[in-house]
């Protein structure tokens, strides 16, 4: 009995002990830092480069506290609850989560939707009648611009049978779903990179200036450059895959313009018949 209630006497210290030193080390362990802010989303979308990705990808431009005055790339599902539509600015309360382990191979921060305080459709504006674009000179350009930020493929080609290739040889999809990429090429070390992803530096439009006319169209984007038939209309198409002969090229011009149809970007190529 005595050695029992000796044991008794060294056990209870040591359970004392034991439960005193797991509650320290659980008050010790880092937790999450939650916060409700404020996020202001463009009607504008941009581009993000994703790892293991060639091509850079369409994403929301978010402002939030947190950076203030600052356009963001965020990927469209990176808040959760919330769906972008793109042409509507929206102001939303948001959760956001700084987490204290992060995943290694994710960002640290996570963020739920609350409300959304604004939604906001955007019209785009109308070119003024006293503005009407006839010549490159009547285009204005933004402030800052031009400027090298952008960057297209200098060469292509076709052939009788309406195939698309890159300069390289390597082929593009069909007339109907080629695209002209546009490159983002500016240098991170420039003074003005962070004002150059903003909405008001980001291609928009293209005007384009063709060989076989001397009007000057204008034409969206979208989110990664013009389509190659917005760029090069059907007969234009026709006229170069039937009507030229091998070898023969063509040059066209565009210049990029933001949101506001306002000049960015002065970029040329080619197109060669095979």
């Amino acid at each position: 009995m005595g050695i029992i209630t000796n044991m008794n006497k060294l056990i209870i210290p040591f359970l004392l002990i034991t439960a005193f030193l797991a509650v320290s080390c659980s008050d010790d362990e880092p937790k999450d830092a939650v916060r409700e802010i404020r996020m202001s989303v463009s009607s504008e979308t941009g581009i993000r480069y994703v790892f293991g990705y060639e091509q850079p990808v369409e994403c929301m431009l978010v402002m939030s506290e947190d950076n203030p005055g600052v356009w963001e790339p965020f990927d469209f599902n990176a808040i959760k609850g919330f769906t972008y539509e793109k042409g509507h600015e929206y102001y939303l309360s948001v959760e956001r989560t700084i987490l204290a382990n992060p995943p290694a191979d994710a960002s640290d921060r996570t963020y739920s939707l609350i409300r959304i305080l604004q939604d906001r459709l955007v019209v785009d504006p109308e070119i003024p009648v006293d503005k009407e674009i006839k010549l490159e000179a009547d285009i204005e350009y933004n402030d800052l611009c031009p400027f090298e930020k952008y960057a297209i493929s200098k060469e292509f080609a076709v052939d009788k049978d309406g195939n698309i290739y890159y300069g390289d040889g390597s082929s593009l999809p069909s007339y109907d779903n080629a695209r002209i990429w546009l490159e983002d090429v500016l240098d991170k070390e420039n003074p003005n990179w962070v004002k150059f992803q903003t909405v008001s530096y980001q291609a928009t439009y293209s005007y384009v200036f063709s060989p076989f006319t001397d009007d000057i169209r204008l034409v969206r984007n979208n989110s990664h450059g013009p389509m190659f038939k917005s760029v090069i209309p059907e007969d234009e198409f026709t006229h170069i895959t039937q009507a030229m002969q091998s070898g023969e090229e063509v040059r066209y011009a565009l210049i990029l313009a933001n949101v506001h149809k306002k000049g960015l970007q002065k970029l040329k190529f080619t197109i060669k018949k095979r």
